[in-house]
């Protein structure tokens, strides 16, 4: 019986000279913004946008707002399926590190937050829409998001991310427009005020399988709160420069690819439901295409169930049913 999976690692530094590798999911925020006519000035104003943050949030001992640059991995996950050297690309995060220039030292930062799976892509994009095909009301399976939740934490309880990985991964998503959020008295320094969601939404129960909780916080100066998807303890497991490399590297995807919501021109207030469709917002001067992107998880949806689903059906069913999370 298949009790576990190995896992296998590659790392590639997202730069302006980045070019997506052949396994890449290239809905992966990154890999969109590094193809066509615009990609090397695409990536280079991103991580100016990035740097420019970070020094804005950590602006303690330094006055020019010049003192750091923070410098991001691709961490491309495979897993081994069986002994005789098969697998499949499973996931792909990103890694965090700080250059300090006034010490002259390079500071490890958070692993996860942007989050890209294969098996994601199957689970919403292919068993949610075939699992409610024809029916007049919307339901989940009731094993929806088990397999996924089960490889996210065999991976990192995995001796491979312990040997690479010194602390747990925090991923970091945008708001969800169908809820309402409320301000709380919260207040963190780095992180900012903390709102609180009116209801639970099938993100939030999808990651939960994950083993992660969530927290919402809207960084000082930002136009609206960030979900921050974690193990262990968010606001003391993890330094003040660490939480400023994530807010600053996950604040800027957002307002490339969320722009009305993180670049409204308007900040959220007490009670703050995000739209969409909101016009008062500014674009950056990076060119994404998210029409494409929409269309490119369902297509590697279907790519995870033919390689991945069904021929290891039996496997992945044993491992689901042993493996104790």
């Amino acid at each position: 019986m298949k009790k576990d999976f190995t896992f296998n690692i590659k790392s590639v530094s997202l730069d302006e000279n980045y070019h997506p590798s052949t396994n890449t999911r290239i809905t992966t925020n990154f890999a969109n913004l590094a193809r066509g006519e615009y990609r090397k000035a695409n990536l280079r104003n991103a991580l100016n946008m990035i740097n420019n943050r970070f020094n804005a949030l950590a602006h303690w001992d330094n006055t020019k707002g010049e003192r750091y640059a923070v410098e991001l991995e691709i961490i491309s996950v495979e897993i081994g399926i069986e002994d005789g050297g098969e697998s499949f690309p499973s996931i792909e995060i990103l890694k965090t590190n700080i250059v300090d220039h006034k010490t002259n030292k390079r500071i490890e930062g958070i692993v996860g937050n942007n989050f890209s799976s294969y098996v994601r892509d199957y689970d919403f994009s292919v068993l949610l829409q075939e699992h409610n095909k024809g029916k007049p009301q919307f339901s989940i399976p009731d094993d929806f998001g088990v397999l996924h939740g089960k490889l996210f934490q065999s991976f990192v309880n995995s001796d491979t991310y312990k040997q690479n990985f010194k602390k747990p991964p925090v991923i970091c998503l945008s708001v969800s427009d169908n809820k309402t959020y409320n301000r709380t008295e919260n207040q963190h320094p780095v992180l900012g005020v903390e709102y609180e969601p009116n209801e639970s939404s099938l993100t939030e129960q999808y990651f939960k399988k994950m083993g992660l909780q969530v927290r919402y916080f809207m960084p000082p100066n930002s136009a609206a709160p960030l979900a921050l998807f974690f193990f262990g303890d968010l606001l003391n497991d993890y330094s003040n420069l660490e939480l400023i490399s994530t807010i600053s590297t996950m604040e800027t995807f957002q307002k490339i690819y969320r722009p009305e919501i993180y670049n409204a021109n308007a900040t959220a207030g007490k009670s703050y439901k995000p739209n969409l469709k909101n016009l008062d917002h500014s674009l950056t001067q990076i060119v994404y295409d998210r029409e494409e992107r929409g269309k490119l998880a369902n297509e590697q949806g279907k790519f995870a169930q033919e390689h991945f689903i069904k021929p290891y059906q039996t496997v992945l069913e044993q491992f689901s049913t042993s493996y104790l999370s």
